[in-house]
């Protein structure tokens, strides 16, 4: 084969790889705003901390409270021992129970790196959505967010709602807050280093704990759903982090329910649970 021909075929295959690859991150974008724009929500962009992060939002009452959803941790790894070039949810479940919440003002945010692109994020690193996932400065960077929009409705209060890993950030601004009116938390991470001893994985030492501030939302009423058939985050690390937290924590274990089965379904029902301290 002459070399010229064999330089335009490398620069063929070369060019529809990148179109595949790109392709391959916008599917997950785009299948997010149809979840989004069916439910009301509106795509945003906020600049939190060194990140900017995705959100999804429908503010249309001031005078009432906002609920903030808490994506989950995404596809953080390739393989078992190979992190993802892209962290972005394929499924995104918790845009879809924020889609699925119908109430006046909600707001979704994504974690850092998630949906907003690369080139837009430039303190995006695959640490921040494998080992520091929980790291002081990505739950800085999640708090100042939410801060951001509870300025838009002043003397509002805010009802956290996190997925998976989702779950372990809104446990840490709940920590921090004084404006928490109320915690959920769907198939949440609420001890990582209980978990990954599970499955036999390295610990996280650059990530925060939500187990160990267990004393610090004692006084807020929370609920914490687990999936009866969850083996990524069986109900046993939700029912340890209600037993640590006390009165005001209430756990409720979902039959047949897996960590990535349908939890948008059954949340209307499940949202109607009111978190109230004993």
């Amino acid at each position: 084969m002459p070399a010229s021909l064999t330089r335009m075929l490398c620069v063929v295959l070369y060019v529809g790889l990148c179109m595949l690859i790109t392709a391959c991150a916008e599917a997950p974008r785009r299948q997010a705003d149809a979840i989004a724009q069916s439910a009301g929500l509106q795509h945003e962009q906020v600049t939190a901390g060194s990140f900017v992060l995705t959100a999804y939002v429908r503010l249309s009452r001031t005078d009432l409270p906002v609920t903030v959803y808490i994506e989950g941790d995404g596809l953080a790894w390739r393989t078992r021992t190979q992190p993802s070039d892209d962290p972005t949810p394929r499924r995104a479940l918790g845009l879809r129970l924020a889609a699925a919440d119908r109430s006046a003002n909600v707001v979704y945010l994504a974690r850092p790196c998630q949906f907003t692109p690369m080139s837009d994020n430039p303190q995006c690193d695959a640490a921040y959505w494998t080992g520091k996932r929980f790291a002081p400065e990505v739950v800085a960077a999640m708090n100042d967010a939410v801060s951001r929009y509870m300025a838009r409705l002043p003397g509002q209060r805010v009802n956290l709602v996190g997925y998976s890993g989702g779950g372990a950030i809104a446990v840490q601004l709940a920590a921090r807050r004084q404006d928490v009116a109320s915690l959920r938390t769907v198939a949440g991470n609420l001890d990582h280093d209980a978990v990954n001893r599970l499955h036999r994985v390295s610990l996280m030492p650059d990530s925060l704990n939500p187990i160990d501030v267990a004393a610090d939302v004692a006084g807020i009423p929370q609920v914490h759903f687990s999936g009866a058939d969850d083996s990524i985050v069986p109900p046993a690390i939700v029912h340890s982090f209600v037993a640590k937290v006390g009165a005001c924590a209430q756990e409720q274990v979902v039959g047949g329910m897996t960590h990535e089965g349908d939890w948008d379904a059954r949340w209307p029902q499940l949202l109607a649970i009111q978190p109230r301290c004993k």
